[in-house]
């Protein structure tokens, strides 16, 4: 607590500093210290989005590092070099205070160790990350069972036998699609669950707060690990961890060769049913105002709500409790209440639910978790509030990287303020 303040008041102090030198340099270097101004004022703005452990992030983070870079190499060709040296420092350390000040962080309880967890893992899964990791091995050092799946398998049948022979324990280490399937028995077992980030991009973890990078770690979970409730989705009656996609992007899904190229993929099950003569999936739903539509371009569902658009983190989910499912729908191009008017409909659309359906004439293709399905109409989504126990290894954050992080630069100066005062902590509350 006393850290992260002090955080907040440092990030505060550095960056009026930045901000007087900046202007002054702006005033008596002009014009270039003005155009020096813009690049470090954008820097900035990027420099705040690109908070949080995600790719997007990553993209962020970079342009802000080419913005500000240009601006330095402006006041350098002015030969302003104790100006450029002193806000590249002011700038550096600054970010540094603010990421420290918003490092997403949860007090969970530390609970009891299971006598049996059972950790089913896929060496397929992410190019080989687990085998890589050498994770049965390590798992077994700790004293747990260990199951690896081969081509062919039944994950369920083998995590049920599991069970019925003493498990009292699961850990999942392969996809999300995996992590789904084993959350989901634990949830019907009533069994604590972990997961194990051993997949390609591990969403489910990231939300989660564990450490994507730290694949060996996170089977602490089971060690002196913490524990979390959080929700788990359904759509007619299979669970799913991270979200469900109809429309484009399912449909790519299904095509052959997806995983291999992917964008190329997505791009012409775009053109077929999206381009001349095409036509826009049957998808049937409720709008957020209630209203009746009988199409969409692409409709994801989601275990709650993903922060979208122009904002820190964006592509991640601040929280996994809320009881609410996430539904996004991109509107078919020729909607006619989609425009610019404030009575009209925006191209893309976001609310919660508790539950949700899509109805069609035809046999509907999901993309469950990233995982090709297809299911008779209706598709119908429901969210089970606190329904599974997520253990995460102690020395994992145990929050989502969004959790903390303010939407706004403007509401991120304000927590700033709070923070530093003392009226608020940026350390997100088991619920």
């Amino acid at each position: 607590m006393h850290s992260q303040r002090g955080a907040a008041l440092l990030a505060l102090i550095l960056l009026a500093i930045t901000t007087v030198w900046v202007i002054y340099v702006a005033a008596t270097a002009f014009p270039t210290g003005l155009f020096a101004t813009a690049l470090i004022a954008l820097a900035f703005v990027l420099a705040w989005q690109s908070l949080g452990a995600t790719v997007v992030a990553r993209v962020l983070a970079a342009a802000a590092v080419l913005c500000l870079g240009a601006a330095l190499l402006l006041l350098a060709i002015e030969k302003l070099w104790l100006d450029l040296s002193v806000i590249a420092l002011l700038l550096v350390v600054s970010a540094a205070a603010t990421k420290r000040t918003f490092r997403s962080s949860a007090d969970l309880p530390k609970v009891a160790r299971p006598k049996h967890p059972v950790v089913v893992w896929n060496p397929k899964s992410g190019g080989g990350r687990a085998v890589t990791a050498n994770l049965e091995a390590e798992a077994k050092a700790r004293g747990f069972t260990t199951i690896e799946l081969h081509e062919g398998d039944d994950l369920e049948a083998l995590v049920r036998t599991a069970i019925d022979r003493g498990a009292d324990a699961l850990a999942a280490a392969g996809g999300d699609g995996t992590q789904a399937i084993v959350a989901g028995i634990a949830v019907e077992r009533g069994l604590p669950f972990a997961c194990i980030p051993a997949g390609t991009r591990n969403h489910f973890a990231l939300d989660l707060g564990v450490d994507r990078d730290d694949l060996v770690g996170s089977l602490d979970a089971f060690v002196d690990g913490k524990e979390r409730v959080v929700d788990l989705g359904y759509v007619n009656g299979s669970p799913f961890v991270n979200n469900v996609s109809a429309g484009l992007y399912a449909e790519a899904v299904h095509e052959a060769g997806y995983r291999e190229a992917k964008i190329r993929t997505l791009l012409g099950v775009g053109t077929r049913s999206l381009g001349e003569g095409g036509e826009a999936p049957d998808l049937r739903y409720l709008d957020r105002d209630g209203n009746e539509r009988d199409s969409a371009a692409m409709i994801l569902v989601s275990n709650n709500a993903y922060r979208l658009g122009a904002k820190p983190a964006t592509g991640s989910r601040p929280r996994m409790d809320e009881g609410k499912l996430g539904v996004t729908v991109a509107s078919a191009p020729g909607d006619p209440d989609v425009g610019q008017g404030r009575s009209q409909r925006k191209l893309l659309q976001q609310w919660t639910v508790e539950s949700f359906r899509i109805d069609s004439t035809e046999p509907v293709a999901l993309g469950v978790d990233g995982e090709k399905r297809t299911v008779e109409p209706p598709a119908v989504f429901e969210v089970k509030p606190g329904a599974l126990r997520v253990r995460i290894a102690a020395h994992h954050p145990g929050a989502s990287p969004s959790a903390a992080i303010p939407p706004s630069v403007r509401e991120g100066i304000a927590e700033l303020l709070a923070i530093a005062s003392g009226a608020s902590t940026r350390v997100e509350e088991p619920s």
